[in-house]
């Protein structure tokens, strides 16, 4: 991944998840972001880093909706 500064369309592509399934993941699971005017914005590092800690796979009916 390289060091440029993803938009939530591109995060969501990026962990193969719905775009809602990244704002959740902002509020209730604290996904690295970092609000820019009324946008998120996200480093691909600290992304990768944040799902390496396992905190993206933290039980909850979004990781077996974003499955189908």
């Amino acid at each position: 991944m390289d060091d440029r500064w993803l938009s939530v369309g591109e995060s969501a592509e990026y962990l193969g998840i719905a775009k809602d399934t990244v704002y959740t993941w902002i509020t209730d699971r604290g996904m690295p972001a970092h609000g820019v005017g009324r946008l998120w914005k996200f480093k691909g590092d600290e992304v990768d880093e944040w799902v390496k800690s396992g905190a993206a796979g933290e039980g909850g009916p979004e990781r077996d909706r974003d499955r189908s």
